[in-house]
């Protein structure tokens, strides 16, 4: 225990979370690591015999409640939404004070953020209540606020629209669910916690889909992502807070597709998936790593390896998956956002077909696309993960460095001198 912050333990309390001791934010442990073997995950997903019987989909921003049934006409005296699956929760903003002045916040728990400076003194205390008060006020007055559940079920909609099979739709609260729906799907952010150690600010986004039979209200699948990036207290709120900015994008981008994928899109295959060297992508020498490329070119040629190894859980997919013809999408980004996107690409290299700019590092990744009893399905993003891990571009080292979700994505670097 920190002897010079007696608050400390009553900050975890608050945030209802523990903290392990934070490492070092050094640009060697952000290159060191990561091992060279790809590991896929246990399946999280949504089983097949499940998806199969789920076409007509209605997608609602809100929790709900297990264990109550959605009927009738949002005109007629029945519960309906707001009356009955959403009774009792969070909808919409609500009004806290923070700071003494009344604002509305579209995440409940940030009521947390009001009460966070008072567990600190001196020093400490005063670069938290920057933190508190950075935070708060782009939750305030952000015009296109990415962390709400409308922004999270718009995301989720358009990831599962992509699957031939299935029919979303998403509606507001307040609108009459068709009679042929087949089952419901809720979507929300449920919490945002910021966990304090020292100089360390650790912010986690979670977030919840639940999806119930519409006939009669049983879950049929229920799914908890996690986003979670740190870094000092002093970055999180430099530069007019823009690291808190990026962050949300990319918590509310994660969540998004984590949970269309584990819903309908994803499979889970044993496989190993790694860049490689191309005519003009070459592995930098000084940085003796793998994952670590320097292009010749404006227009590189990303090129990767990839070996289905198979295995008894992969059974039920292999004849199929190995007769199919498996297809890649591809994403480069750089520091604060994706700047390229190509799908549909066959074979293990592209050509970026646009000039990216000099004088900048980026980082890409590709992912396995399959068809399967004649449904496109997804497999994972390329990531190379720090030994014994076993998040997927959810758990964060270093914001200021690399943003969780794309930290562990091979490295491109563009010199200045391209032409």
């Amino acid at each position: 225990m920190n002897a010079k912050n007696p608050g400390f333990v009553f900050l975890l309390a608050v945030v209802g979370a523990t903290l392990a001791a934070v490492p070092a934010l050094t640009i060697a442990a952000e290159e060191q690591a990561a091992g060279t073997a790809i590991a896929n995950p246990v399946a999280t997903h949504m089983p097949e015999d499940v998806r199969g019987t789920i076409s007509k989909v209605v997608i609602l921003p809100t929790a709900g409640k297990a264990g109550e049934v959605v009927t009738g006409s949002y005109e007629k005296s029945t519960e309906g939404i707001q009356g009955g699956m959403a009774k009792g929760a969070e909808i919409g903003t609500i009004p806290i004070e923070v700071g003494g002045i009344p604002v509305g916040i579209p995440i409940p728990i940030l009521r947390e953020i009001g009460m966070i400076a008072g567990a600190f003194s001196g020093g400490a205390k005063r670069e938290i209540q920057e933190f508190r008060d950075a935070l708060t006020d782009d939750l305030v007055n952000a015009v296109e606020q990415p962390l709400t559940n409308d922004s999270l079920a718009n995301d989720v909609f358009w990831g599962i629209r992509n699957v031939s099979t299935v029919q979303p739709k998403i509606l507001a609260l307040s609108t009459p669910i068709p009679a042929d729906t087949d089952a419901i799907l809720y979507i929300a952010v449920t919490d945002l916690s910021i966990n304090v150690q020292e100089d360390i600010a650790i912010i986690t986004t979670t977030a919840t889909a639940r999806l119930a039979r519409y006939s009669d209200g049983t879950t049929l699948y229920h799914k908890e992502a996690r986003y979670e990036d740190r870094d000092t207290l002093s970055n999180w709120t430099g530069n007019d807070a823009v690291l808190w900015r990026e962050y949300r994008t990319f918590a509310r981008h994660y969540l998004g597709r984590e949970i269309s994928a584990e819903v309908y899109e994803r499979i889970e295959l044993n496989y190993t998936l790694a860049p490689l060297e191309s005519p003009n992508v070459k592995r930098k020498k000084k940085k003796k790593d793998d994952w670590y490329a320097e292009a010749k070119s404006l227009n590189p040629t990303l090129a990767w390896g990839y070996e289905l190894l198979g295995g008894e859980a992969d059974e039920q997919w292999l004849a199929e998956v190995r007769a199919a013809d498996v297809t890649w999408d591809i994403e480069i980004y750089e520091s604060s956002r994706p700047v390229y996107r190509a799908q549909n690409i066959h074979g293990l290299r592209h050509t970026v077909d646009r000039p990216l700019e000099k004088c900048k590092t980026y980082r890409w990744t590709v992912r396995p696309t399959y068809t399967v009893t004649g449904v496109r399905k997804n497999g994972s993003w390329m990531r190379r993960l720090p030994e014994g891990a076993t998040d997927n571009g959810n758990v964060g080292r270093a914001a200021s460095m690399a943003h969780a979700y794309i930290q562990d994505f091979a490295i491109l670097e563009l010199g200045c001198r391209l032409k």
